[in-house]
């Protein structure tokens, strides 16, 4: 795992990744409250040092979209960028993944088909990338995953060279999260480390990064939602350790349902993830005749008796229980699905997610799944 940083040992980490990479212009993808940050200033002040000009590009949204990684694309050239540098959440990440991916691809391609970079081979790539996620949740800091929409429709863009070469993981920088961002966050990380920890691709490494994942959630919890430093040193490291879990497993079921989930009804990517977890579980507790994972019934049985002893409780259906008893605990919303939103939703589930779940889901299944969501 990466190593929590102090402001002033991110600033030396941050000079030395600009001394190092002989950086002279800098792409800064964030968001606007980035520059509220008071680790922001420290690094301008550094990067002002070395004589470092940074072009900062915000213009992008939660969920973003090709033409805003274009835009970040156009910014990175036409300003003769030489290294990227990334703070924020998820959708920030997400797009300097896309832009240090698509900056050594084709232009000419691009000019003559709209979408190209989505279909072209990766070129070689040795930008420089560095990363200071601003949330305890995605983990996108240690993936080779990025998620961005183009014509409305998620592109998952999946590449050994998306990551970044450089990670910040500093406390500092949560300190002002609302109160939505931490429960929400907070529940993307359970998901990542519950989704990989059962994932059918799973293995012995990536199963460890969950697990110490879980527990640090469990003891980290109640600090983290208080704001304390302790709380936010655990979460994160919790963060980064299930990005580090996905990154070898991928994700699961759960994942797969909340992306329509969360465009309809408008709950963040956490929210909704964690909204559809329990709900999984407990289905494929209930359908172990379906089990297809090829280690078998019985390695899944013991797989989940192990998972809810990471969550701290003595079997599967109490981890369940524990699952749902947060939720109401965090106050978590839960949608009104209406019968004419079934079958987009179901419709959205990608097939692929489906192959990496220990249990068999067809569509049946997943319409049934959607209704004990709504009924939560």
């Amino acid at each position: 795992m990466e190593e929590l940083k102090t402001l002033e040992e991110s600033q030396k980490y941050f000079g030395d990744f600009l001394k190092e990479n002989k950086i002279q212009k800098l792409l800064w993808v964030c968001g606007n409250s980035w520059k509220n940050q008071k680790l922001c200033q420290i690094l301008e002040e550094t990067a002002k040092e070395q004589n470092v000009s940074i072009f900062y590009f915000s213009d992008f949204k939660p969920n973003p979209t090709y033409d805003s990684v274009l835009a970040g694309l156009g910014c990175y050239r036409e300003n003769g960028c030489d290294a990227i540098a990334a703070a924020g959440g998820g959708s920030a990440l997400d797009v300097a993944k896309c832009i240090k991916l698509f900056s050594t691809m084709d232009e000419e391609m691009e000019a003559r088909k709209e979408g190209s970079y989505l279909k072209q081979k990766s070129a070689e790539n040795h930008v420089p990338f560095l990363t200071i996620p601003t949330t305890a949740g995605t983990g996108s800091e240690a993936t080779r995953y990025a998620i961005i929409y183009y014509k409305g429709e998620k592109q998952s863009v999946t590449e050994d060279l998306l990551l970044p070469s450089h990670v910040i993981l500093c406390p500092d920088v949560l300190e002002g999260l609302s109160d939505y961002q931490r429960k929400a966050t907070m529940l993307d990380v359970l998901c990542h480390a519950v989704e990989s920890y059962w994932a059918v691709s799973a293995d012995e490494t990536s199963q460890n990064y969950a697990a110490e994942a879980m527990k640090l959630l469990v003891e980290n919890k109640d600090g983290y939602l208080e704001n304390t430093r302790e709380g936010n040193e655990g979460m994160l490291e919790a963060a980064n350790l299930a990005g580090k879990a996905i990154n070898i497993s991928r994700t699961t079921v759960p994942h797969a349902m909340c992306y329509k989930i969360t465009s309809l009804f408008g709950a963040s990517h956490g929210h909704a993830a964690a909204l559809c977890l329990p709900v999984v579980w407990e289905y494929m507790l209930d359908h172990m005749e379906q089990v297809s994972s090829p280690k078998g019934r019985a390695y899944v049985q013991k797989n989940f008796q192990e998972l809810a002893r990471c969550l701290g409780c003595e079997e599967p259906r109490k981890g369940v229980q524990w699952m749902k008893d947060l939720l109401k605990e965090l106050k978590m919303e839960v949608p009104a699905i209406k019968e004419e939103q079934m079958e987009l939703l179901v419709s959205s589930v990608n097939p692929a997610r489906l192959k990496n779940n220990p249990v068999a889901f067809d569509r049946e299944d997943l319409k049934k799944l959607y209704e004990n969501v709504g009924n939560l």
